[in-house]
């Protein structure tokens, strides 16, 4: 039947299900996208005089039932009609009738492809910015609660300096934040209208691109029509940001798992949140972090993936740019669902926040606030680190801290030593660094209250 296939006139026979299953789309699911962009096209042929009015009207009328089709469920995937877009022609046929193959005039496969694409992975920036707003709010009120509760900053996972956990916590709501900066970016490319390219070389109707353009809500149409149907900028942008923003997660889960092991012991795992062992009855294992970490290999795939497939096209289309939506896909469903269960479950860790403040006062944390002592009566900072350096070594052989050595240790290592260095503490230590980007506790408030507005 010449309804199943949009090319068929010139072949003599039918395709092999091989090549049929082998060459199917995965864009089954997009059907409203097509149906939405099908019926601006077929506004703007009647309002052109390009097709009669009165067959624009009953494409449109048409297309519409088609759409209440498939909300409704009533559409069976025919394999043997490629793609969404015959499945939707096919479907306006039997609707009503001979008019549904004007819906095709002045458009390709090719331009009508590159409008679905843009406008999926438009749709996709639009989802990932609201989960993105929502998972920094959360980490914004997070972030001030615990604002002066301390915590060991790490560097080379080791215990370095004092800081806050409000502090820890902003910092990635500060990575969070660039990543909804960076699928806005992507929108805005992505928010050009290829529809009008045709098959490479543009149309030669009298097309209102504008027209298209303002109902389908982009903001330019595109200026090259070869670039228009080759272009998959777009998607590997979208996978860009999909990756950098999984791989923010994925850091953050890597930290949620060390803080839940009995070695820190910083978080108690939500029930809701948590997972057990087949043998081991105590276990509650922070699995859903660790899938999270696991799982930006995916999404990092994924942008591998188009690279790849982009890397050796020549112009202009070619089919291997059917991939294209396997790559939105397998980003979206792995980001997606990690933005929003990540949204639910930080409110509901159970931070043990004594055992914190007493590990941010261990392992010598204090040691650069003690050189800092000696810098600001006068010592150059490299000697007051050497003497400091002394001190650290000799509570090491004392199995000691540095606040419990005598004070006559410090005078001996420097009689700039007083009394009060024995008054150094983690809350000194942390209100010492009140400087805008600080973890003082003000400071923390602060760059709270700055990320909440930056959010809008």
């Amino acid at each position: 039947m010449t309804e199943q296939r949009t090319w068929g006139g010139r072949f003599e026979g039918g395709m092999d299900e091989l090549t049929r299953d082998y060459t199917a789309g995965m864009d089954r699911d997009f059907w409203a996208h097509d149906i939405i962009g099908s019926v601006a096209h077929a506004r703007m042929l009647g309002h052109q005089g390009i097709i009669p009015s009165s067959e624009a009207d009953a494409i449109v009328a048409g297309l519409a039932l088609v759409l209440e089709d498939f909300h409704a469920g009533r559409v069976t995937w025919r394999p043997e009609l490629e793609d969404i877009h015959t499945h939707v022609e096919v479907l306006l046929r039997e609707k009503i009738g001979d008019a549904a193959g004007r819906l095709h005039t002045a458009r390709s496969r090719n331009d009508q492809v590159a409008l679905l694409n843009r406008m999926v992975v438009r749709e996709a920036c639009d989802i990932a910015r609201e989960s993105l707003t929502e998972l920094v709010a959360v980490l914004c009120d997070l972030g001030d609660r615990h604002a002066a509760d301390p915590m060991p900053g790490y560097t080379h996972v080791q215990r370095a300096q004092p800081v806050t956990l409000g502090h820890h916590l902003l910092a990635y709501g500060e990575m969070l934040l660039r990543d909804r900066e960076r699928f806005d970016d992507c929108r805005t490319r992505t928010n050009v209208l290829p529809l009008g390219a045709g098959a490479l070389a543009g149309s030669p109707y009298p097309l209102d691109r504008a027209m298209v353009a303002e109902e389908l809500g982009f903001d330019s149409v595109s200026r090259n029509s070869m670039d228009a149907t080759a272009d998959r900028d777009f998607v590997a942008e979208y996978a860009a940001a999909c990756a950098i923003t999984q791989v923010h997660l994925s850091r953050f889960a890597e930290d949620i798992v060390l803080w839940a092991s009995a070695e820190y012991g910083f978080v108690t795992l939500p029930d809701g949140f948590a997972t057990g062992s087949s043998i081991m009855p105590q276990k509650k294992n922070a699995d859903v972090a660790e899938l999270a970490r696991g799982r930006a290999g995916r999404v990092i795939g994924e942008l591998v993936g188009i690279l790849t497939t982009m890397k050796g096209l020549p112009m202009t289309y070619n089919r291997d740019l059917q991939e294209d939506k396997a790559y939105i896909l397998g980003a979206s469903n792995v980001l997606l669902p990690t933005l929003r269960i990540f949204a639910a479950m930080l409110p509901a860790l159970g931070f043990n926040l004594e055992r914190m403040r007493e590990a941010a006062g261990q392992s010598y944390a204090l040691a650069t606030d003690i050189a800092d002592y000696l810098v600001k009566k006068g010592l150059p900072f490299r000697s007051a680190h050497e003497v400091v350096g002394g001190l650290v070594r000799e509570a090491e052989r004392r199995r000691c801290e540095l606040n419990e050595l005598p004070l006559e240790v410090y005078r001996a290592g420097s009689d700039l030593f007083a009394s009060d260095v024995l008054e150094i503490s983690v809350d000194s230590a942390l209100a010492a660094r009140d400087i805008p980007g600080g973890t003082a506790p003000r400071q923390v408030r602060l760059a709270a209250a700055q990320l909440r507005a930056a959010l809008g």
